[in-house]
């Protein structure tokens, strides 16, 4: 058996103790725009812009933001979502990223949930099934949108670690990084509900870890039943 000298056991001992340091990516949800009030399929399409209830809800998640100290902030392109970023960030920098865009809806681009649901079903289920049928529609697979947002996790984790860093999307990224996180079955992300402007943290090191969910100002939660 090789004997070991001083040196290589040090080389050894920091190899084995060495550990990835732990960023926390915020995903935020863009505050309630006009698409979420009239139920329609916005997509990638321009012009709904944040109501006046959605710059409240920002303006709500910057509170919680500040003091955080956040190292870096991405936004997507879309408008909500840029307005959001901005209420959020206040003066500070932001860099749009297309990979953290709203899927790309094709021919349900500004159809309503009810027209969609009344002329091909449960959609929205067979999305996250990754039925190729709803491609052909033109809309972006789950596949597509888990990939192009762990592509932007694991880069935002990389030139920030050990930082907090606020990404603000749409819900469908925010449930691509849970699926990466808990992979939870189809039908519990069709039922889960990313609330406006909430955050959603996860700590990314060796793993991707989902920390928390749906985190909002407590003036912003229903009351409960009696």
């Amino acid at each position: 058996m090789p004997i070991l000298t001083g040196s290589v056991r040090i080389i050894l001992l920091f190899i084995c103790v060495r550990r990835i340091r732990t960023t926390n990516l915020i995903f935020a949800r863009h505050g309630q725009a006009r698409n979420n009030v009239d139920r329609v399929l916005a997509g990638r399409a321009p012009g709904f812009p944040l109501t006046d209830e959605g710059r409240r809800q920002a303006a709500g998640a910057a509170r919680l933001l500040a003091g955080m100290g956040i190292s870096a902030i991405y936004c997507s392109p879309i408008q909500r979502a840029r307005e959001t970023a901005g209420i959020m960030a206040g003066v500070s920098d932001i860099t749009v990223d297309g990979r953290l865009s709203e899927l790309e809806m094709g021919s349900f681009t500004g159809k309503t949930y009810e027209e969609i649901s009344g002329t091909h079903g449960n959609v929205f289920l067979r999305f996250y099934e990754g039925d190729p049928g709803v491609g052909e529609s033109g809309v972006e697979t789950f596949e597509s949108v888990r990939r192009r947002v762990a592509e932007i996790a694991r880069e935002a984790a990389s030139r920030h670690p050990g930082g907090n860093v606020l990404l603000v999307t749409h819900m469908d990224p925010i449930k691509a990084m849970i699926f990466e996180s808990l992979h939870p079955p189809p039908e519990a992300l069709f039922g889960l509900v990313i609330e406006n402007a909430s955050l959603n943290i996860f700590r990314y090191g060796e793993a991707v870890e989902l920390g928390a969910i749906n985190v909002m100002e407590p003036g912003r939660l229903a009351p409960l039943n009696p």
